[in-house]
């Protein structure tokens, strides 16, 4: 696997995380973890943070 393939890969999967966490958090979906539950704007955070990784990756996959 080259270069671009594989930040074209991450990319990919970096923006399905952000939208599951976006889903989650317009739908408001509960989630527990070991009892603690897990307050929705986690998800929100997360969701801009795997967007960014996203976009970044993307940017560098098209210069590879």
């Amino acid at each position: 696997m080259d270069r671009k393939n594989y930040l074209t890969l991450a990319s990919a999967i970096f923006a399905l995380v952000a939208l599951a966490h976006l889903v989650r958090a317009l739908l408001n979906w509960p989630i527990s973890i070991d009892g603690w539950i897990v307050p929705v704007w986690l998800s929100w955070l997360a969701f801009v943070v795997a967007g960014a990784l996203s976009w970044f990756g993307w940017n560098l996959a098209k210069r590879a």
